[in-house]
């Protein structure tokens, strides 16, 4: 019979902080994904969600509106295989900080606009209300996801882990 010691609280979170990171990889990356192709099908609708937030020119908006559903399929298939974690979960991070930034403009502005992070958006009817507070909030709760990928990427059954040779879990000094 073998005896052994319970785990510290250091221990345990060595223990669980990895697969913490897996679920936030996984986690994200289906928010970047499922974002990017409910805009990739119609980029102009796309375009013209980002020129409701009235903060760029309208040619500008457009660009940026037609790119960022393949930014944000990008984001997903990176985060996804856990390939270049670091990086895409900053690119994340400072992506989030402005989505919630423009919201809270559009908010603070007194615009009535969906914010299109989950499909066409644009101005709401007349008389539809506008649910800014719950989007700002979800997309604090994405950034929380990225800022804990920013501060330990490595996680078990990624890409990123493959390529190092080294495995997943960082020694607890890290």
């Amino acid at each position: 019979m073998t005896v052994t010691a319970p785990l510290t609280r250091a221990g345990r979170w060595a223990a669980v902080r990895p697969w913490l990171g897996v679920a936030a990889r996984l986690g994200l990356a289906a928010v970047w994904l499922v974002a990017g192709a409910s805009k990739v099908g119609d980029l102009a609708a796309s375009g013209r969600a980002v020129n409701a937030y009235q903060v760029l020119p309208y040619d500008v908006a457009t660009v940026v509106g037609a790119a960022l559903p393949f930014v944000e399929l990008a984001l997903g298939v990176l985060l996804l295989l856990g390939l270049a974690t670091r990086l895409s979960a900053g690119v994340s991070a400072a992506l989030l900080v402005v989505f919630v930034a423009g919201i809270a403009s559009a908010w603070a502005r007194g615009l009535a606009i969906d914010c299109g992070c989950f499909g066409s958006g644009g101005q709401l009817a007349e008389g539809q209300a506008p649910s800014y507070l719950p989007e700002i909030l979800r997309d604090l709760g994405f950034l929380v996801l990225a800022g804990f990928l920013l501060i330990w990427p490595r996680t078990p059954v990624s890409v990123d882990g493959w390529l190092s040779g080294e495995p997943a879990v960082e020694d607890e000094d890290e």
